[in-house]
């Protein structure tokens, strides 16, 4: 009587093991079908995706001659046209080397396109920049931008600065040295500001050490949104969390 009593082991019957078969596969049915259907719910143009996460980010980043589109939109341009689909920066995309509809696009911005960035570039930004706003906040920061740079102001103070900071990089040019055009704007770009906006001198070490880590800051902006130890992207957004906190 002792050993009748004793517990068995718990196992399946075939009718058990059946019915979870054929409940795993209708469950993946209906995964297949509402992928298919999330993707031929749009007439999107061809293309190709990319990695997961990253997309193409990378081959559309690599540096190109200013006299060309670059090997990356060549390439896809032969193979898929001139509109065509991609992932960039985190974000599913369609580019458009097509001036007809660029055309489009530009005179309907805010009826039938609203401008927007990719939420890699809204987390190093902020959401208050006026790039990543959209509607009333974007069109009452553009006033406010507007105003600063009014008429007035630029003639009594910022011209001047200008042609200041002009002479201030071209003195700086030696006889038969090699330069950068793009590091000199990016000098001329921030020495005006600097001084325009926070009234920082050029040359200064609390000017220069700024200027580095807005360089750094730049190179977070256009880059793979990769938050991981070592990249473009997370050294920026450590340069916003260092004067932000």
């Amino acid at each position: 009587m002792e050993r009748e009593s004793e517990s068995q082991p718990f196992s399946m019957s075939d009718s058990d093991h059946i019915l979870l078969l054929l409940s795993s596969i209708l469950a993946l049915l209906i995964i297949f079908i509402l992928i298919n259907r999330k993707k031929t719910r749009f007439n999107l143009p061809p293309g190709n995706m990319g990695w997961p996460f990253i997309g193409e980010t990378i081959g559309y980043l690599k540096p190109y001659s200013a006299i060309s589109v670059g090997e990356f939109m060549e390439h896809h341009i032969a193979r898929y046209g001139k509109i065509y689909k991609s992932s960039l920066f985190g974000e599913p995309t369609i580019v458009s080397a097509d001036a007809g509809l660029n055309r489009f696009i530009f005179q309907n911005e805010g009826k039938l396109f609203e401008c927007s960035y990719p939420r890699s570039i809204g987390g190093i930004l902020g959401k208050w920049s006026m790039l990543v706003l959209v509607g009333d906040m974007h069109r009452d920061m553009r006033i406010i931008s507007l105003n600063f740079l009014s008429h007035a102001r630029l003639r009594t103070h910022l011209l001047r600065e200008v042609e200041n900071h002009t002479f201030l990089v071209l003195n700086a040019w030696k006889d038969n040295s090699v330069l950068s055009a793009q590091d000199e704007a990016k000098k001329f770009t921030f020495n005006l500001m600097a001084k325009h906006i926070m009234s920082m001198d050029p040359g200064k070490p609390e000017t220069e050490r700024l200027k580095r880590e807005y360089v750094t800051f730049m190179k977070g902006v256009v880059s793979a949104p990769l938050n991981l130890p070592g990249c473009a992207y997370r050294k920026a957004l450590q340069v916003i969390h260092h004067y932000c906190t």
